[in-house]
């Protein structure tokens, strides 16, 4: 009996530390990175550096990459050129700032706008990471509407004309990390390639907007034209889908005014700061 007690003791000792061990090294990562985060979001505007992020942190510079390749790849956090790393859009999209209405709040009346000009679908996107993300749809009064995505799909960004156009406004660098991350699934998109997508981002910004057909969705055609900010930056954009045989040239052409001036009406209306 003695040594059975004995064995057991033994037993539980061995097991209680691991266990906290690895309680404390998981608390641990995690402090690590949320003192990472909490640094990105104290940096102004042009975002911060690596070795910012070490000196606000403590933290040594391999481990910022490893916690800043994890917060990137949950759309935590986002990279500004090559060396520069500011709020990701799902930060943004979860905590909307004090006294201002989210993204999908702020896009709705101009999704509403554009659809009821048009007739068709309009769709709101931001960027997460590679992906875009639907946060918002507004469904047409023409009999056949093309709902190609929902409120909440998430797809390769450029695969959509909303995600084409967003893409094609982000620095040369983002754009290139993009397609490079998006490379293996592309072609289940219509047989899309790292190349095409590549012409499709020069074509949209030499045009001003984008236009995109049976990609995401077989007999589909749709426009798009990025959504910036206050100070230039892209921060999402808006699409409007139909029919391939309902989108002739001019009417393309007349979609994309009709979004360029539903974007300049919301900016007029945007209460100043």
């Amino acid at each position: 009996m003695p040594s059975r007690t004995a064995n057991s003791n033994v037993h539980q000792m061995d097991v209680l530390p691991s266990t906290s061990f690895a309680e404390d090294a998981g608390s641990r990562t995690l402090r690590r990175g949320l003192a990472v985060l909490d640094a990105v979001l104290g940096a102004g505007p042009e975002g911060t550096r690596v070795v910012d992020l070490c000196r606000a942190t403590g933290l040594e510079r391999a481990t910022v990459y490893r916690l800043l390749a994890t917060l990137l790849e949950a759309g935590h956090v986002a990279q500004r050129g090559r060396f520069r790393y500011v709020p990701g859009q799902k930060l943004a999209a979860l905590v909307a700032p004090v006294g201002r209405p989210n993204m999908a709040v702020h896009l709705q009346p101009v999704l509403e706008r554009v659809s009821a000009a048009s007739g068709d679908a309009a769709f709101a996107v931001v960027r997460e990471g590679p992906l875009s993300h639907c946060i918002a749809r507004q469904v047409g009064t023409h009999p056949v509407q093309m709902l190609v995505i929902q409120v909440g799909t998430r797809q390769p960004l450029g695969v959509g004309a909303a995600g084409l156009a967003l893409l094609s406004a982000l620095p040369d660098e983002d754009v290139a990390a993009v397609i490079a991350a998006n490379a293996p699934a592309l072609n289940a998109y219509g047989g899309m390639t790292p190349d095409r997508m590549r012409l499709l981002v020069r074509t949209t910004r030499e045009r001003g907007w984008s236009v995109i057909g049976n990609h995401a969705t077989r007999g589909v055609l749709a426009v798009g034209m990025a959504v910036r900010n206050t100070q230039g930056e892209p921060v999402g954009a808006i699409s409007v889908a139909s029919t391939v045989e309902r989108m002739p040239r001019e009417r393309q052409q007349l979609i994309a005014r009709w979004i360029r001036e539903a974007l300049e009406a919301a900016k007029s209306k945007r209460p100043q700061t």
